[in-house]
């Protein structure tokens, strides 16, 4: 494996050949400096000029969007399989989403906010879609708004992410300190996160007469402000960005993640290996089954959230029952298991390839 990182931060396995392209030993060009599209640009440059020297030693490459367009069409020059990480839904689809939502509650997206719509960089995006082999994604919701857009399933491929095992896991839970449920929000604190249907449904489940609603996170301008009536509530702790995500969540009963789009969270797997159970919208691209190790609402749906809520807070059997299968399988979702996954999706890809070749070549004699 040869990795070309724009910097790195910390070390790769053994084995692993690391080049980057924006850092020569401890100096390195911050983004800031170049803005990010040009420092994408010149990455992409790079790579695709580094490329061109490994003819014949290249099985496969993975990019990942706003930096892949020169590389993509280099690779394709010289026949080289490609596949593109979509780390997020489909941009158009996610761009509209979060408007119509900011719309709805009166928010408006800072300028510089990856979902603030920006139309130079969708159009960057979809470019790269057509010439990538291949797009990996990450969860299910995200395949699905591809496909809903158009794309063959022939163009999808389903991996999926992991967590860190050896920072989130359920050694040393805290024990619930009296009746009490203990319910967690992390992440970014932006309208497509949902912020506010938890706000809605924890205030409506009942669970906040004795429980606690801890939020983790920065939120985007004007959108504490929209919420401050329900923050205020004694019952929610809004804890600003934090470092000590993984110690949050082995002192929580859930995790709560009622996402209007999404990627694949990783919040929602490490809040699994740290022994939470999920309550996630259908969006949030959580590993997880409804009613087996998790509960899980469509979209939007405030009064199932709250039911959901008010479910474990009075049924604390069922709580544990979840809390219990979602530990049974956690090792099912490490990063470990990531990469297990991923490599069988490069080999169905290169397999699927060699078969089409000899079909093409005796064609086009």
């Amino acid at each position: 494996m040869l990795v070309f990182p724009g910097v790195l931060h910390r070390p790769l396995p053994d084995g692993v050949r690391v080049r980057p392209t924006l850092a020569r030993g401890t100096f390195r060009i911050p983004y800031k400096v170049l803005g990010s599209m040009r420092a994408f640009a010149l990455h992409d440059w790079i790579v695709s000029r580094r490329l061109e020297k490994l003819a014949g030693q290249v099985d496969i490459v993975h990019t990942w969007p706003l930096g892949a367009l020169l590389t993509l069409q280099t690779a394709k020059r010289m026949g080289i399989t490609t596949v593109l990480e979509r780390p997020n839904a489909y941009t158009r689809f996610a761009y509209e989403v979060v408007q119509k939502e900011c719309e709805r509650l009166g928010v408006t997206m800072p300028l510089n906010h990856e979902h603030a719509y920006h139309a130079d960089i969708l159009a960057k995006e979809e470019i790269e879609y057509r010439l990538a082999d291949r797009l990996l994604c990450p969860s299910d919701f995200v395949l699905r708004t591809f496909v809903d857009a158009g794309f063959p399933a022939s163009k999808l491929a389903r991996h999926q992410y992991g967590f860190d095992h050896k920072v989130y896991h359920s050694e040393g839970r805290t024990p619930t300190a009296g009746r009490g449920l203990r319910m967690l929000f992390v992440g970014g604190c932006a309208p497509r996160k949902g912020v506010h249907y938890a706000l809605e449904a924890w205030l409506q489940s009942g669970a906040q007469k004795e429980g606690t609603f801890q939020i983790a996170g920065q939120f985007v301008p004007g959108y504490a402000e929209k919420l401050a009536p329900m923050l205020n509530h004694p019952s929610v702790k809004v804890l600003g960005h934090r470092h000590d995500v993984a110690e949050l969540m082995r002192a929580s009963d859930i995790l709560i993640l009622p996402s209007i789009e999404e990627g694949s969270a990783l919040v929602t797997s490490e809040a699994r290996g740290s022994g939470c159970v999920l309550l996630v919208s259908e969006a949030a691209g959580a590993i997880c089954r409804h009613m087996e190790n998790a509960l899980v609402h469509r979209v939007g749906d405030v009064q199932a959230l709250a039911s959901h809520i008010r479910m474990l807070d009075e049924n604390r059997a069922l709580l544990e029952t979840l809390r219990a299968a979602s530990l049974r399988t956690v090792s099912e979702i490490t990063w470990g298991a990531a990469g297990v996954k991923l490599l069988q999706v490069y080999q169905e890809i290169l397999e699927a390839k060699a078969e089409r070749e000899p079909v093409e070549a005796a064609y086009v004699t």
